[in-house]
């Protein structure tokens, strides 16, 4: 097994992406927003600042990009935002979304 880990899909080799800080997040993974913030910055590529009631606490989303310092692009049902990884938490095993 070399040092690059690899999707376990089937997808001809492509490497994983991980984020390298507090919890290894890769592209993909689904996260739970672990509680309210105080605004919401989108991943666009010219990024706004937008109301923190787009996205509620506890709501989960799907990790789409991993970018430097710890922060990643979750997507939820209302968008895509960049968080901080200290404001995620993972899913546990047969954890679903809240209706």
């Amino acid at each position: 097994m070399s040092g690059s880990r690899e999707l376990d899909d089937g997808a001809q080799g492509e490497p994983l992406e991980e984020c390298e800080r507090a919890i290894l997040l890769s592209v993909g993974t689904p996260v739970r927003l672990s509680g309210s913030l105080a605004y919401l910055k989108t991943a666009d590529p010219m990024p706004m600042l937008r109301p923190p009631d787009l996205v509620d606490p506890g709501e989960i989303g799907q990790v789409v990009e991993c970018r430097a310092l710890g922060v990643v692009a979750v997507r939820f049902r209302r968008g895509t935002f960049l968080l901080d990884q200290a404001r995620l938490s993972l899913l546990a095993p047969g954890d679903t979304a809240p209706h």
